[in-house]
């Protein structure tokens, strides 16, 4: 073990803390170690970087299979142990919370950070001098987000809808909505039709307290069964009347309200789902009514068609409505296998989250490297206008921005020292736009590709990343009180032996 130094009276750690405990401090055993560890992860999603970014297979302990090259999922599957690590992963899930895309680059441009901090190290520097030059930079490339027109764009109203079989070609989107069951009953297909909504089903009311029906003879029988089904197709009877042509119910559809349904020509779904529910809701413009009854004119939805349709082998629901009112609609997927499935709804995932991004700072910068190389130029050329050791840190700071050009071209298969120097010359020249074309391998105008990134989001990313790496850099001691290798057993006789 090591004790925590000469301080006063001689006490070491281990008079404060249990047997088995472990205990870290000092540039070799605390701040390195936790500079590697952040390292390997950084390392595991750096590859999946860019377009031509690799995939990774990622079984997690429930045996669910992942393969994707999305860094939010990675990190989030991989149960990440090490504290340090751990710092990058929340970092990384802090900017898909805020964003909702850039995960990856948040958790690369960080363990860039912390591989040049651990040069700086070795050269001599200490850690605050680090930070202090890394904070320097950071305030130098990024300002503070502050929205100027903020939307109320809402995310959930882009639904994904995803169906085994076809290619990603076949894909499509519906205004509306895609509900992935068949309708109740015979009636499959309506139009231009109105629409009710019973959140709290379509069958008869029970009572609130228990009662008993004393009944003294058939005929009593029969007038009693008459007496309720009557009450049903009333019931029914008023919702078409009042116009409805689709009737959708939150919860059971009992089988004599189905029976009425389909006599008066009224197709029914039923959708289990209470936030389904809503979203149908906001579909058709109807207002969910608690029990059933006769809708009035403002709490009847629209649709222009109400279909049940084969895609793919599967029987769905498609809720179609053009019309203004309508806020939600249904990306529907095309794939030959769930694993596909799931990487291109978290694509769609991604490019939701950035309009909703852009609806609250629609600045656009420079894509395929070209911001990251500019950024790299001006840090640099700032390090040199300062005069203490925290220069030095500036100028790492400048040089981690090489990673992303570095795996682009990598990830590419492209020579990644050719294009960076190309890039520099370009940059000095003056064109600032200038990026990777991956595909023919050369440096080119990104505004001309039609590359761009967007503002806030590499913003956020940068900023999280410098802020975790302040953080993994202030850490001088790891010490952690719990015995490794799990609880101890307890000990015999109820006292302590110490």
């Amino acid at each position: 073990m090591v004790s925590l130094g000469a301080n006063r009276g001689g006490h070491r750690i281990q008079s404060i803390l249990k047997d088995g405990h472990k205990h870290l401090s000092g540039l070799d055993e605390a701040v390195l170690k936790n500079i590697g560890a952040a390292r390997e992860l950084s390392a595991i999603t750096r590859t999946s970087l860019g377009p031509n970014g690799m995939n990774k297979m990622v079984i997690n302990h429930l045996d669910k299979h992942f393969i994707t090259n999305d860094a939010a999922t990675i990190v989030n599957e991989l149960e990440v142990q090490h504290p340090a690590a751990k710092l990058l992963v929340l970092a990384a899930r802090a900017q898909q919370e805020e964003i909702g895309d850039g995960a990856n680059l948040t958790i690369s441009f960080a363990g860039e950070l912390l591989d040049k901090a651990e040069e700086l190290i070795r050269m001599g520097l200490h850690p605050s001098e680090i930070i202090i030059g890394y904070t320097k930079a950071i305030n130098k490339a990024c300002i503070q987000v502050c929205p100027e027109n903020p939307a109320n764009f809402n995310v959930d109203n882009v639904r994904v809808a995803k169906l085994v079989g076809g290619g990603l070609h076949d894909s499509s989107v519906v205004r509306g909505m895609v509900l992935k069951h068949d309708a109740v009953g015979s009636i499959k297909k309506v139009e231009n039709a109105m629409v009710a909504v019973f959140a709290g089903g379509v069958d008869t009311a029970a009572t609130e307290m228990k009662g008993t029906v004393l009944i003294h003879s058939a005929e009593h029988l029969e007038n009693y069964a008459k007496t309720e089904e009557a009450k049903v197709e009333e019931l029914i009877k008023s919702v078409a009347d009042s116009g409805a042509k689709a009737i959708v119910s939150g919860a059971a559809v009992g089988d004599m309200a189905l029976h009425f349904c389909e006599r008066y020509k009224l197709m029914v779904l039923k959708v289990s789902s209470k936030f389904e529910l809503r979203r149908l809701c906001r579909t058709t413009g109807a207002v969910a009514l608690l029990k059933l009854s006769r809708p009035t004119a403002a709490e009847l939805g629209y649709a222009d068609s109400v279909s049940v349709e084969e895609i793919g082998g599967a029987r769905v629901t498609v809720v179609q409505n053009e019309g203004g009112g309508n806020s939600v609609a249904t990306v529907v997927l095309r794939g030959s296998t769930d694993s596909i499935l799931d990487d291109l709804e978290r694509a769609v995932d991604d490019g939701v989250n950035t309009y909703k991004c852009m609806c609250r700072d629609s600045r656009i910068i420079p894509g395929a490297a070209a911001t990251e190389v500019e950024l790299a130029k001006r840090l640099k050329q700032f390090s040199l206008k300062e005069t203490g050791l925290d220069q030095y840190a500036i100028a790492k700071f400048g040089e981690s921005f090489e990673m992303v050009p570095r795996t682009l071209s990598e990830n590419a298969g492209l020579g990644a020292m050719g294009i960076i120097s190309s890039l520099y010359a370009e940059h000095a020249a003056g064109n600032v736009k200038v990026g990777i074309d991956l595909k023919d391998g050369a440096c080119k105008d990104a505004s001309s590709m039609k590359i761009w990134d967007l503002y806030i989001t590499k913003s956020f990313a940068l900023k999280y990343s410098a802020d975790v790496v302040c953080t993994v850099l202030r850490v001088d001691q790891i010490i952690m009180a719990k015995p490794a290798g799990g609880p101890r057993p307890p000990k015999q006789g109820g006292m302590d032996e110490d």
